[in-house]
């Protein structure tokens, strides 16, 4: 009998002493979140380096006021790009408000503190520059060239074609280095037609043209960041590169209350390690797939020629680069668009881009 109790004595222990063992050792629910390659294993935190600045935000997000997150990789010789969150695109204004100290009237928005990933390229990223080429479209379709441009570009978000719209959607990109008395027209054109475009300026066409950026801005209009000092960005540091993207929105933060995600590189010159250093600020990287030699002021074509060249190189999806400096897109401006349209064709804004 006495045996008999002490067995059922130690029983009873056991199975006590088990129980808090069971109610610990539920299994957790699989995450039905996206899994990323960077998930497995322990990963250690990328380099990073903050430039100086006052608030931390991405362009094109809600005032917040929050430290920028930052964005790591698993590092090593790997060469594949940080994949950045997804791109907001839009541009944002500060309120208007009498007495706002800024030309368009704007509130002020908070200046932007750019957190540079990887600033010494230890993913080892290409840092060799590629001249950027587009091909000449014909017959309603892009060239080659710029189809297996965006093929690349897809990865780093960035847009030279849109081959992702059902539309024949267009989009009408300006690149603004200096004024030359033409832009004004332009901008007439675009208002009665109802056109939206960007314009792609740096901080020195702000300082001398503010009331030409103004009036983009304030017709709807993008003003994009085409860097602070135009230097040919695959020469220059990741740090570099950030602080030239950096200063520009900061002045037109300050002087205009406005910031858009949308960057063209000076000269179209590219590298692996630009588009990216690019996207993980969360801009952008607009190039084109339609362009012509419109830059040059001495040796100005005509009326005729300008409408000629573009609406011959018109395709679905293109972007179409043109130069503000042009006396010929000023006076050929109206009747393209004109065309364009009787051919079934749709003027987008950047901010509609799905890709």
């Amino acid at each position: 009998m006495i045996s008999l109790r002490k067995k059922s004595v130690c029983l009873l222990m056991a199975l006590l002493l088990c129980l808090p063992l069971a109610a610990c050792s539920r299994t957790e629910p699989e995450s039905t979140g996206p899994q990323t390659p960077s998930q497995e294993g322990t990963i250690a935190p990328e380099p990073s380096v903050t430039l100086p600045g006052a608030v931390s935000q991405a362009p094109g997000q809600p005032q917040s006021g929050t430290q920028m997150e930052s964005v790591t990789s698993s590092g090593g010789s790997s060469a594949e790009p940080v994949q950045a969150q997804p791109i907001k695109r839009e541009s944002i204004t500060g309120a208007a408000k009498e007495n706002a100290g800024t030309y368009t009237g704007f509130a002020p928005l908070p200046t932007v503190t750019f957190k540079v990933t990887d600033p010494e390229n230890t993913r080892g990223l290409s840092t060799k520059g590629v001249g950027y080429g587009y091909g000449v479209a014909k017959n309603g379709k892009p060239h080659d060239i710029s189809v297996n441009n965006q093929k690349l570009f897809d990865k780093y978000h960035a847009l030279a074609l849109d081959t992702k719209s059902s539309q024949k959607v267009l989009y009408l990109t300006f690149d603004c280095g200096y004024e030359n008395g033409y832009t004004s027209k332009i901008l007439d054109v675009l208002k009665e037609k109802k056109v939206p475009a960007v314009f792609f300026v740096t901080e020195p066409y702000l300082k001398d043209s503010p009331e030409i950026a103004a009036r983009m801005i304030k017709e709807g209009h993008i003003v994009g960041n085409h860097s602070n000092n135009h230097p040919v960005f695959p020469e220059i540091s990741r740090t570099k590169m950030a602080q030239e993207i950096q200063d520009c929105d900061n002045y037109l933060r300050e002087k205009f209350g406005y910031s858009a995600p949308f960057f063209r590189f000076p000269t179209g010159e590219y590298s692996d390690c630009a588009l990216d250093l690019v996207q993980s600020l969360g801009y952008t990287s607009v190039f084109w797939s339609v362009a012509y030699g419109d830059y040059d002021t001495n040796n100005q074509k005509g009326k005729q020629y300008a409408f000629d060249t573009v609406t011959a190189r018109l395709h679905p999806g293109a972007v179409i680069l043109l130069h503000a400096v042009s006396k010929d897109n000023a006076a050929a401006l109206g009747e393209i668009i004109d065309w364009a349209r009787g051919q079934g064709y749709v003027f987008k804004a950047l901010t509609e881009y799905q890709g």
